[in-house]
């Protein structure tokens, strides 16, 4: 079993960070970072603990001084000020600046409490709407801290262990409104989050349903032959001994195949990786090993238990023999045979014979380092266990009830995580259990899901309750299965957001203010956030109204020019405003300049593709750097030699060149010759010059006319060669006619006939008071709202 913190840097600071008096240490990390220790008997830690990783920061420059019994510690950003003695509220402070620009401030004492934008949660089990959130390390106050006091240490050996004589053990941090400073210090401080797998980002199928393996056999095939992509394969616990002998105690834990069920383990995992999936195996702890189970004899037999007896081995996540003996012999052998990470399901609460010690963190610290004994990224698959859990992705939120009040709540949930660091969620993607059937819901919960860091569809066992697309009725088919295909499609975005989320510490879903500290309006749109550096996701978790079979969602729209993904709709932004949506659609926006790689494999792979779209959108001059690796998953750092970048950038000033630039770094990493869809969208029709090293090549172009979209298409270019694409007299934005707009909204509308023409005649007139005619027509709001939204959208 893989011990190693190693790779999370140094836990010991530079001795030039440390101001020490004689039962206090005070280590300035950063000039925003304070470290504040206080013990009776004058001992610190030096060691890392389940929270801090790494304390080896380059000292910043600061001043401190014993003044009259007064410690007094100066930064760029801080000024701390102590008397003396315990840490108490009128003994120590920090003043805070929060705008360089204009020198506000807050002090912070000690004892205050932190009024922070929320973390996230332990679970959402049976949530059927919002619940409180815990402490997160973004506040408009400017501070937040964390306290470290109780945490277990990390010793050499990796092993936890309980801590020594330190009482107090407090980190300040002072970061004003620099959010995104904030949170890539505090990876550097907890560890950073690691590098997933690209197969990670894929559609997950997961069920709770006691599957054969001829019928699980038939649903993936169903899923290849209905061109609906997954990458990932969660079989839930059934694939265990369920019904035992009572003496045995419940079947919810369980390590022996059913066979049944599943006659031929290896040969399953097998002919699942042959469909190009990964698996994952559900897994409840709880109950040690019983006598019943393949594996009691050698486990009993490692732990000093004479299998004769039928004794159980006791599960014991703090029995360094116990925990060596539950990888090696329960876990290791199921995963040479093909189980690729484990699905580690802990309900049983907080406790374990360390007082203090929650036997989830120590689940989930140790199932992830021996996920990375082979040198690999490493993955598993749990619930959150507090601060620092970032380090062990990828989190499992817990069986939510199918309603809309828990979708409503999902948005604000997964961004806000963010603030703790924890960027890679995974809910139940429709709800895992009760309900009732809504069709719209589910569409609208496979939306967010394709927008959201991993994309898992879950139910539980009643038999009505699959999330298939072909259980829902044809439209909701179509939608859901468009959309799991998009999520398979953006891969090469996702996984260099991944790279960057790694490398950068920037998590792909961030909340509105990370972005606009300042803009009083990004804080009141909780459930609209950035996703990665181009698009920005404003779900819809409200019902269509059936007259206008439009749903709206309130939007802030910051500043600059947005483009709808979907609908080319343009938005000037810098406000509020109302945007409505059929059920094929979701609004997400990419900013200008924006440019969204995509892949055009067949079969929707999440390998590196062999044809590549971009979507290229006006208004900006915009890059974006598409990171692929060989397939490795050595997480040794942003240089090593398993990566390569290709360079897309735009020139804008109207749209004059677009340049894919050769692939640098490990070339071997992607196919040597590679296809090329280039949409350039929202423009005019231009006439464009390509050429691949300075040489004119030929492009298949074609222009949609309605929705102002031009299209290059590009066929066996060699990757290690620049493509430049020039438009000698320039392309100016170009907007979708808004007759053509009306009219698409119109016409689902279930409204009179001759009321659609009227609205219709008066939004081609274009006239200023083309709204007021509308609302004199037509009473539905929801529909006015819409056509609104066409007349004021283009910056209008």
């Amino acid at each position: 079993m893989v011990r190693d913190i190693k790779r999370y840097g140094n836990p010991a600071c530079r001795e030039r960070a440390i101001i020490q008096g004689p039962n206090c240490r005070f280590t300035v990390l950063t000039s925003s970072l304070i470290r504040m220790e206080y013990s009776e008997n004058g001992s610190f830690e030096d060691r890392a603990t389940q929270i801090v990783m790494n304390r080896e920061f380059t000292v910043p420059k600061y001043e401190a001084a014993w003044n009259g019994g007064f410690l007094t510690i100066t930064t760029e950003f801080l000024q701390l000020r102590y008397r003396g003695g315990v840490f108490a509220e009128d003994g120590l402070s920090i003043r805070t600046i929060i705008d360089p620009k204009t020198g506000e401030s807050r002090i912070w004492r000690w004892g205050d409490e932190s009024k922070d934008l929320g973390g996230t949660a332990r679970t959402l089990d049976e949530v059927d709407g919002a619940i409180p959130l815990e402490h997160g390390m973004i506040s408009r106050d400017g501070w937040t801290v964390i306290d470290d006091s109780s945490s277990m240490v990390i010793g050499e050996d990796g092993w936890v262990t309980l801590r020594g004589g330190v009482e107090l053990d407090f980190y300040f941090f002072g970061y004003g409104h620099r959010y995104q400073e904030c949170i890539r210090d505090f990876y550097r401080l907890c560890g950073n989050t690691p590098l997933l797998p690209r197969w990670a980002l894929g559609n997950w199928w997961s069920r709770y349903h006691r599957y054969t393996e001829e019928e699980y056999k038939r649903l993936m095939v169903r899923f290849q032959r209905e061109q609906i992509p997954f990458s990932v394969a969660v079989i839930d616990m059934d694939w265990h001994l369920v019904d035992i002998p009572p003496k045995y105690g419940t079947g919810w834990t369980g390590y022996t195949w059913n066979r049944e069920l599943f006659p031929d383990p290896p040969e399953f995992l097998a002919w699942l990786h042959e469909q190009g999936l990964k698996v994952t195996l559900n897994v409840h702890p709880a109950d040690g090993v019983r006598a019943h189970e393949e594996a009691y004899p050698r486990m009993a037999e490692v732990l000093g238990i004479d299998p004769a007896s039928g004794t159980a081995v006791e599960f014991d996540v703090t029995d360094r023999a116990f925990l060596e003996a539950y990888f090696d012999v329960l876990h290791h052998p199921m995963e040479e045979d093909g189980v690729d990470f484990w699905w580690v399901d802990w309900q049983q609460g907080k406790k374990t014979r360390i007082p203090g010690l929650d036997p989830l963190w120590m689940l989930n610290h140790y199932h992830y380092l021996d996920s990375t004994r082979a040198g690999g990224a490493g993955l598993t698959f749990s619930r959150y266990a507090g601060i620092g859990s970032h380090r062990y992705p990828v989190g499992f939120s817990g069986d939510t009830i199918i309603s809309w009040e828990s979708l409503q709540f999902q948005p604000y949930f997964t961004a806000s995580a963010s603030n703790v660091g924890y960027g890679w969620w995974s809910h139940d993607i429709g709800g895992h259990m009760m309900g009732a059937r809504d069709d719209e819901l589910a569409a609208r919960w496979v939306q967010l899901g394709v927008f959201s860091p991993i994309n898992r569809l879950h139910s539980t066992s009643n038999p009505f309750s699959g999330k298939e697309p072909w259980n829902f009725n044809k439209r909701a088919e179509m939608i859901m299965g468009d959309f799991l295909r998009l999520r398979h499609e953006l891969i090469p975005y996702l996984y260099t957001a991944n790279h960057r989320a790694c490398f950068e510490g920037c998590p792909l879903v961030r909340p509105l203010y990370w972005e606009e500290p300042e803009q009083k309006e990004a804080y009141e749109f909780p459930n609209e956030y950035y996703f990665g550096s181009e698009l920005l996701a404003v779900p819809i978790t409200e019902r269509m109204e059936p007259e206008a079979e439009l749903a709206g969602v309130k939007a802030w729209i910051p500043e600059g020019v947005w483009f709808d993904y979907q609908n080319s709709r343009i938005y000037r932004g810098g406000k509020q405003m109302m945007l409505y949506r059929t059920l094929e659609e979701m609004p997400v926006l990419a900013k200008a300049g924006a440019i969204i790689p995509r892949s055009l494999d067949r079969m929707g792979g999440t390998g590196n593709p062999n044809c590549m779209a971009a979507d290229i959108f006006p208004g900006a001059d915009g890059c974006f750097s598409v990171w692929e690796d060989d397939g490795r998953t050595e997480a040794d750092g942003e240089n090593d030699d398993r990566w390569a970048v290709t360079r897309l950038s735009l020139e804008w000033s109207p749209l004059t060149r677009f340049v894919i630039d050769g692939v640098e770094g490990n070339r071997s990493a992607v196919p040597e010759m590679r296809s090329w869809k280039l949409n350039f969208r929202n423009v005019e029709y231009g006439v464009p010059e390509v050429t691949v090293e300075g040489e004119r090549v030929d492009a298949v172009v074609s222009y949609d006319e309605v929705r102002k979209n031009l299209t290059l298409e590009l066929s066996e270019i060699p990757s290690v060669k620049t493509v430049e694409v020039r438009f000698g007299t320039g392309m100016e934005m170009a907007s979708m006619d808004r007759a053509d707009q009306a009219f698409e909204i119109l016409n689902r509308a279930q409204i009179s006939y001759d009321k659609k023409e009227a609205i219709l005649d008066a939004v081609k007139k274009q006239r200023g008071d083309a709204l007021l005619t509308i609302q004199s027509i037509e009473e539905n709001t929801v529909l006015v709202g819409a056509l609104a939204e066409i007349l004021f959208s283009d910056g209008n």
